[in-house]
Parts: structure tokens; C-alpha cells; sequence
């Protein structure tokens, strides 16, 4: 059963294709909201939208590709969503992988690359819907971005930095937003399942191949010092994120919730 009512309201998510942002989708869905999505990658967009039709038959739901660091596509998608759903009362911004990288082996081009993705794919959604938001009673933006924001890994140098300036994006935003009834908040993961983990797990060492995806997601988290001895699960940072987009946090802006299992040592 659905925590919220969210019948008569529309959300988008980027990078809904997969992962976090699939998992929004579905609970948004359940809640009765219309939702947008988009992603980069056709056949994985389409396959998602396929078992999402199937299991939400009644659903309103609208798919596009979309490569949200084309400032012109996000700008033809947020029309295309208006004319499609009606003006957004949600934005999820849910975009960007992390970059495994010293500082010492970090070239320009890498530091570009990544400080581009980390923030425009949060800039262009924005303010590509702002305009939709701001005639919203109820208008909120949500971006998922990592615990690495607060606490930086120093083989993640450049997603780390990248991660501290989108919460203090998130930030600047809220405060510049709230007087125009947007609120803006963010949610900070740990070590969640993705594909990305997925890979790990099938390219580990021949002396791991006896380990299952449990028993060595189990030592990860062991090695990690995660309290709460696992990884994350996708619908656990979505739960988060459907409460910051919906109106249960209508107090709540400029804010983030650590979605990580106790991993945090920020505090």
C-alpha cells in the first residue's frame, strides 16, 4: 500500500530506465502519480517502459530518450511531457555514475568530464521544468546524489568533489527556489545495488568465484565498515525520494537524507 495519495500529480525522473531511479518510478506509480521518464540508453528505456505497462496497466506513463546534458533535448522533453501529462508538480533528478580515479591519475579531460555530468545533469532538468514547477502547489526537485559529498574517497577524487558541489547546489537552490514554492532536497546513498555492483560481482578474482551475490555483497559491506552489514536496495533510496517529492515533507527544504546504512562518519 502506498504511503501517500499522489493521484492528480505529475513527476518526472531521469534516469528512470533503471536502478534508484526504475525503483522511483514504480513507488510513484503505486501511489496513483503520473510519472515521466527518460534515459540515454533506447532498448533499456523501452524494456523498462514494457514491464512497467505491464504491471501498472492503467497507469499514466510517458517514455522519451533523453540525454540530459543536451541542454535542446531536455528542453524538447519538458515541453513533450507538459503536452503529454500536463504541467510537473515533481522532478527527480537521478543521472551520473561514479568515476573511479586518484588525483594523480585524473587528467583535465576526466576532471571536465566528470564536473560536467555531476552538475548540468542536474542544471538542465531543472531548469527545463522550473517553469512547470512553479505553477505546481506542491512543486519539488529531488536530486540523488552519494555520501561521497560529505565523505570523499580518495580513489574517487573527481565523483567526490563533483558530489560536494550538487549539495551545495541543492542548497542554493532551496533557499533561491522557496519563495517561488519549490522546495529543493537531496538524498545522500552508500553502497546501493546497481549494476554497477553487478559488474564487480561478475569480473571478481578466481579465488571470490566460490562467493554467491549475497556472501559477497556481505564481505563488501564487512569491508566497508557498514553497520547494517549489507548494501542498500534500490526501493530504500526510493522510499527516501518519494518522501522528499511528495507533500509528506512540505516543511522540508534544503535538505538530505542519508541513505547508507550507518556508513556515514560525516556526523
Amino acid at each position: 500500500m502506498p504511503m501517500i495519495d499522489l493521484t492528480g500529480k505529475t513527476a518526472v525522473v531521469t534516469g528512470g530506465s533503471s536502478g534508484i531511479g526504475l525503483a522511483t518510478v514504480e513507488l510513484l506509480l503505486e501511489a496513483g502519480a503520473a510519472v515521466a521518464l527518460c534515459g540515454r540508453n533506447a532498448e533499456r528505456l523501452t524494456h523498462a517502459e514494457q514491464a512497467l505497462r505491464s504491471r501498472f496497466p492503467n497507469a499514466t506513463l510517458f517514455a522519451a530518450t533523453c540525454d540530459v546534458l543536451d541542454a535542446a533535448q531536455t528542453a524538447a522533453f519538458a515541453d513533450a511531457v507538459e503536452q503529454a501529462l500536463g504541467p510537473v508538480d515533481m522532478l527527480v533528478n537521478n543521472a551520473g555514475q561514479g568515476r573511479v580515479s586518484t588525483f594523480a591519475d585524473t587528467d583535465d579531460a576526466a576532471w571536465t568530464q566528470e564536473l560536467h555530468l555531476k552538475f548540468f545533469s542536474v542544471i538542465h532538468p531543472t531548469r527545463a521544468f522550473m517553469p512547470q514547477l512553479e505553477r505546481s502547489e506542491h512543486g519539488a526537485i529531488v536530486c540523488v546524489n552519494s555520501l561521497l559529498a560529505q565523505q570523499p574517497e580518495p580513489h574517487m577524487v573527481a565523483t567526490s568533489a563533483a558530489r560536494a558541489g550538487v549539495l551545495n547546489l541543492v542548497r542554493s537552490m532551496a533557499t533561491e527556489f522557496a519563495p517561488k514554492g519549490v522546495r529543493v532536497n537531496g538524498i545522500l546513498i552508500g553502497l546501493v545495488e546497481s549494476g554497477q555492483w553487478r559488474r564487480r560481482f561478475e569480473a571478481r578474482p578466481e579465488e571470490d568465484r566460490h562467493l554467491d551475490w549475497a556472501a559477497w555483497t556481505r564481505r563488501l559491506a564487512a569491508q566497508k565498515h557498514i553497520p547494517l552489514g549489507r548494501l542498500g536496495l534500490p526501493e530504500e533510496a526510493a522510499r527516501a525520494i518519494l518522501f522528499l517529492a511528495s507533500p509528506l515533507s512540505s516543511y522540508t527544504t534544503g535538505s538530505h537524507i542519508d541513505i547508507s546504512g550507518g556508513h556515514s562518519r560525516h556526523a
